[in-house]
């Protein structure tokens, strides 16, 4: 295990315990770091720095192994990508799509089987490019989006420098244990105001307060949890400019909402089971859980 700092102010002065971790690092294994599984209350130590508001796990495995995990981590959510790919796509469109932007080189750090990459595909993009360590996520990813993903974390000599337009990253900064240089690097990949577009959980969302530790972006695989304000700050400490934040909707059947909300597991699997029968689980309903975007320009 290895300490962690507040990412922003660079020091733990400021700390406070916000939750005791709840985990045993003997039984911690590949499924624990699959996405979007079912919640399981596992999560390391949480702080507060009083000073952002950042908090943030600490200690954290040491990167190696978690790198591992992640590597060996299960693609096991292909419902809900039908889902996340256009509501992602609705968002680059707000807020990044422009003349002749079709042209352009975009890579997706963290791209799963490539769900979104399709998506651009589909609208007509064709210079897609992604970065997974998952080698399973990658492959389950459609041939000719395959070819151009990067089974590894993010690391310098993947791409060459400045070779995208845009870095989209989609739930992936939150599990990043050295978030700056996360963003150095992604500044190096990017042309000269070239744009990113990241989207992480809200700490400052109701539902995260109402929920507190049972909320469950109070997981393991979460490093890094943001607001709206200390977001924005993470990302002008890396020299990012032209910012905007801006809330989330998220559509998502409705099983899925009820994976999420904590309650009895058998009582969960029961109504489940139900919804299932009476066929109303793949209904789908847009809310706003607690998901904030950011754009800006290198």
């Amino acid at each position: 295990m290895i300490d962690t700092k507040c990412a922003i102010c660079g020091n733990n002065k400021n700390t406070k315990v916000l939750y005791k971790e709840t985990l045993n690092i003997k039984k911690i294994n590949s499924k624990i770091f699959s996405a979007r599984r079912t919640p399981d209350k596992i999560h390391y130590r949480f702080l507060k720095c009083e000073k952002c508001g950042l908090i943030f796990s600490n200690p954290v495995m040491e990167k190696e192994k978690m790198n591992l995990l992640y590597s060996k981590s299960e693609f096991t959510y292909k419902t809900e990508a039908e889902y996340l790919k256009k509501t992602y796509f609705k968002y680059f469109k707000k807020y990044l799509l422009k003349n002749n932007f079709k042209k352009i080189k975009v890579l997706e750090i963290g791209c799963g089987n490539g769900f979104f990459l399709e998506e651009l595909v589909k609208n007509g993009f064709k210079n897609v490019y992604g970065v997974e360590p998952g080698k399973a996520s990658v492959g389950k990813a459609r041939w000719d989006i395959k070819k151009n993903i990067q089974i590894s974390i993010l690391k310098k000599g993947l791409f060459p420098k400045e070779s995208f337009d845009v870095v989209c990253c989609f739930h992936t900064l939150d599990h990043i244990i050295e978030p700056n240089k996360f963003l150095e690097e992604v500044s190096n990949l990017l042309k000269k105001k070239g744009k990113v577009f990241f989207i992480v959980h809200n700490t400052n969302a109701l539902s995260a307060k109402f929920l507190g530790e049972k909320s469950p972006i109070f997981d393991i695989e979460h490093v890094c949890l943001f607001n709206p304000k200390n977001l924005k700050k993470i990302f002008y400490k890396n020299r990012y400019t032209d910012l905007k934040v801006f809330n989330i909707s998220n559509t998502y059947p409705l099983q899925y909402w009820l994976k999420l909300f904590p309650m009895s597991h058998l009582l969960k699997i029961n109504i489940l089971k139900l919804f299932n029968i009476i066929k109303l689980g793949l209904f789908p309903i847009s809310l706003n859980a607690g998901n904030i975007g950011i754009v800006g320009s290198k």
